[in-house]
């Protein structure tokens, strides 16, 4: 039961000492594991050092006779001192008494607060290894080396910077259409994305006012809304590409559905589109692969054919 006076992990005095592997008490309970390879590459890396690159932490204070005092941390690095037949190792050593709090909180903490590798920056450390056998020093397995292939690094610039991760999570019914909607506003842009503070706060808003006008309360129904929304608003993304003068703003591909308003059209419409590509693919007209430029040949000739100008809308029927 705790006090008013008491203090969390109080300060220590740990001092560096040799000690016997065989010889230190392990933990009871350990959840620390490691698999069968990363065993075998620890016990294959004590061995060509010859000793502890990274020292156990170990705890005595009289409740551990000298030479034989619990291992806090370091474990597996012990067993594998013991394996590689090291007649010492260099632990350090807390002496001063500690609480069964104290001592599990420091258990934990060596255990869970290892901070993690930005990938991008793994990967230029590893590729810089020439020598296999220290490439397999390294310890990275073939999990984490196929993850590194994928990685590329200046896609991940922003591993380095300070930022909050939002899962967004969507019904099995729901998933497709959130992976189109998603590959559509992100067309023409690199697969890495970085949102500000603000545009999260805007989601939230926008989620808020869809639960408030739809009367749902799953987030997932509310985006399958916001997506609907953004279905039948699929020209207002031509903003993206087209000034308000009529002059495009980049040179890249965009989704046809921006123009034409639907993601659709009628099955005779296609064909007579499909006929008339292929014809003047066959003439040489256009590039094979490429009937969009029929498309625009035939809206340019429609737009400066007789009394019409470029700023001048069709009259509707």
């Amino acid at each position: 039961m705790s006090t008013d006076n008491a203090q969390p992990a109080g300060k220590i005095r740990p001092r560096l000492v040799r000690r016997s592997p065989r010889d230190l008490t392990p933990l009871p309970v350990n959840a620390r594991y490691m698999r069968k390879e990363e065993w075998d590459r620890l016990v294959e890396n004590v061995k060509a050092d010859g000793c502890l690159t990274s020292v156990p932490l170990i705890y005595g204070a009289g409740e551990y006779p000298e030479g034989h005092e619990l291992i806090l941390s370091g474990n597996h690095r012990t067993a594998a001192a013991v394996e590689a037949e090291l007649d010492e190792i260099d632990c350090m050593l807390i002496d001063d008494p500690q609480e069964k709090d104290e001592l599990l909180a420091r258990q934990l903490s060596h255990n869970a607060i290892n901070g993690q590798d930005d990938p991008a920056t793994l990967r230029e450390l590893y590729d810089q290894i020439e020598d296999v056998d220290w490439r397999a020093y390294s310890g990275l397995d073939d999990d984490q080396l196929n993850l590194l292939a994928e990685v590329s690094p200046e896609g991940l610039s922003e591993a380095n910077l300070d930022f909050a991760t939002v899962s967004l999570i969507f019904l099995p019914n729901e998933l497709e259409a959130a992976r189109t909607a998603f590959a559509d506003a992100r067309m023409g842009q690199n697969e890495s994305w970085l949102a500000a503070r603000a545009d999260y706060d805007q989601t939230l808003d926008t989620l808020a006012s869809t639960h408030a006008a739809h009367k749902v309360g799953n987030v997932a129904t509310a985006l399958h809304a916001i997506l609907g929304i953004v279905e039948n608003h699929l020209t207002d993304l031509q903003a993206g590409y087209q000034s308000p003068d009529g002059e495009p703003l980049h040179t890249g591909h965009v989704g046809l559905e921006t123009v034409l308003g639907a993601r659709t059209l009628p099955a005779p419409a296609a064909v007579t589109l499909n006929k008339a590509i292929a014809a003047a693919e066959g003439r040489g007209e256009i590039e094979t692969g490429q009937g969009w430029r029929l498309l625009e040949r035939l809206a340019g000739e429609y737009l400066s054919g007789p009394d019409r100008t470029a700023d001048e809308p069709a009259s509707s029927a």
